[in-house]
């Protein structure tokens, strides 16, 4: 008689058990299924020591990366970034926000900065020698008519490969001006096809910047490249001859 209780209550236990446990595993699917902060949060609450307890905390944790990311994505302020580096030292988007911060010293390089490296415009001006007739006549020298061969040296800039874009300004170093190179290019390949970037230091009071630049390009290349970065809150700005 003694035994069969004891075989009874076990029976009970194990069965409570086994409806607890199929319990909480209905709710972790139902949980995963939302997928969002408010489900997670609710099933922490109902299970902070259960047997998915870790993966809802690190999915949580996910979660809440993201939202804050957006966050600082859409205000995309120098602060915002910064706040977001306080937060998360060590995440997902760590490695994008500290990109964007120094590139915000790009607001510091005057627009009309020529990238290094990029040729000097041909000047248009003919040579004295063409201007001035050796004659002794107290006359003006008529002024010459610019020779056939040299029109092309007086071609617009607009139309050569005068112009550069930069696409970040780093004090980390030359690797992360080239490591931004290698992600830009994963992401937009076609709109960078064919380029060739150039790190270009510039030494100030602060200290060295390391400036990712493409040149030459023509004017509307240049201009082309940098509306469609700044449309997905990309770094751009536009080097004149």
């Amino acid at each position: 008689m003694v035994i069969h209780k004891v075989f009874l209550v076990l029976s009970l236990t194990a069965a409570l058990g086994l409806g607890g446990c199929s319990g909480q595993q209905s709710d972790w699917q139902k949980t995963r299924t939302a997928n969002t902060t408010d489900a997670y949060e609710l099933f922490l609450k109902k299970y902070p020591s259960g047997e998915f307890t870790a993966q809802a905390q690190a999915r949580l944790k996910e979660l809440y990366e993201e939202r804050d990311w957006q966050k600082a994505r859409d205000t995309d302020t120098l602060e915002a970034y910064q706040a977001f580096l306080k937060q998360y030292p060590e995440g997902k988007w760590t490695e994008e926000a500290r990109i964007r911060v120094e590139n915000f010293t790009l607001a510091s390089v005057p627009p009309s900065t020529a990238p290094a490296g990029a040729e000097t415009p041909p000047q248009t001006t003919p040579p004295a020698a063409m201007v001035m007739k050796p004659a002794a006549a107290p006359k003006p020298a008529a002024a010459p008519k610019t020779p056939p061969a040299s029109s092309a040296h007086a071609a617009s800039p607009k139309s050569q490969g005068s112009y550069g874009i930069q696409l970040g300004a780093f004090k980390s170093g030359a690797d992360a001006a080239n490591q931004r190179w290698v992600n830009l290019e994963k992401e937009y390949p076609k709109l960078l096809s064919g380029l060739s970037p150039k790190v270009s230091p510039k030494k100030d009071a602060s200290g060295t910047l390391y400036r990712l630049q493409v040149a030459p390009l023509s004017e509307s290349r240049a201009s082309s490249i940098c509306k469609a970065l700044k449309a997905h809150s990309q770094a751009c700005v536009l080097l004149h001859p």
